[in-house]
């Protein structure tokens, strides 16, 4: 399938590595100018590199997503670079594991910046000019937390969901003037993040985060972890021409984890 991206403009927050780095894969590969942005200038450099050797063409923008100036800072960068962005991937890292009254307010604050307050500043850079050419993409990657909270994640289950909620008001605000905005839930992925919060979790309750990961599986019905490149693809297709009539909706990358009937 054509997926008819050649040449598009688009922004990956979070690119260098996990679920950033294989939805920037999927969309160079369909022939998307990709700008990556990452706190870590050796991964995204090599991030870069490596999507420029398999025949993509790729920038890289130290940033910190958590910092609103930094936020448009990647978009300004993107519009120098390549010109203004027809696609928008926002993502991030996760906040910290904890409940209820292990977490502070600085923590909240902390989690609402590179949650949901970089969600929004992303969308306010870039909507203007989808708007005025009348085509756009926002993807927001949030998490099956969103739909069906997870223990002793009360910091993801609370301001995903809160992503969740401004993606489908903003996606009416927006459809006629033919930008789609949607959210991908990605399940337990084989992620160097999934592999610390195993941890931290396994710290908290007195396991080995190996028992964790295997009850996570216990849990899933396809029996095991996704991998990157199939959130990936899904990424790609939402990005597409052929996905121009699919907006506001928060689509489960998961193995059937969530039970829930929608």
């Amino acid at each position: 399938m054509d997926l008819k991206l050649r040449d598009r403009v688009g922004i990956v927050a979070a690119g260098s590595k996990g679920l950033g780095r294989a939805i920037a894969d999927a969309l160079a590969a369909e022939g998307v100018r990709v700008v990556l942005c990452a706190r870590g200038p050796e991964a995204l450099a090599q991030a870069c590199r490596e999507i420029t050797a398999a025949g993509g063409q790729c920038h890289g923008v130290q940033a910190d997503v958590s910092v609103p100036a930094d936020v448009i800072t990647v978009v300004k960068e993107t519009e120098r670079v390549f010109g203004p962005a027809d696609i928008l991937v926002t993502n991030s890292g996760g906040p910290k594991a904890g409940r209820f009254e292990t977490l502070t307010s600085e923590d909240w604050d902390a989690a609402t910046q590179l949650l949901l307050t970089s969600a929004v500043g992303f969308a306010r850079a870039v909507l203007p000019g989808m708007r005025a050419r009348k085509w756009g993409r926002i993807i927001n990657v949030t998490s099956i937390a969103a739909k069906q909270p997870v223990d002793g994640l009360m910091l993801s289950n609370s301001l995903r969901a809160g992503v969740v909620a401004f993606a489908r008001t903003l996606a009416s605000e927006v459809a006629a003037d033919g930008v789609t905005v949607n959210n991908l839930l990605p399940g337990y992925t084989r992620t160097e993040r999934v592999v610390d919060l195993a941890e931290q979790m396994a710290a908290t309750g007195a396991t080995t985060p190996e028992e964790v990961v295997s009850r996570w599986e216990r849990e899933i019905p396809m029996g095991r972890l996704g991998e990157p490149a199939e959130l990936g693809a899904l990424a790609a297709f939402l990005a597409s021409g052929q996905a121009a009539y699919i907006t506001g909706q928060s689509i489960a990358v998961d193995g059937g984890w969530i039970r829930g009937l929608f």
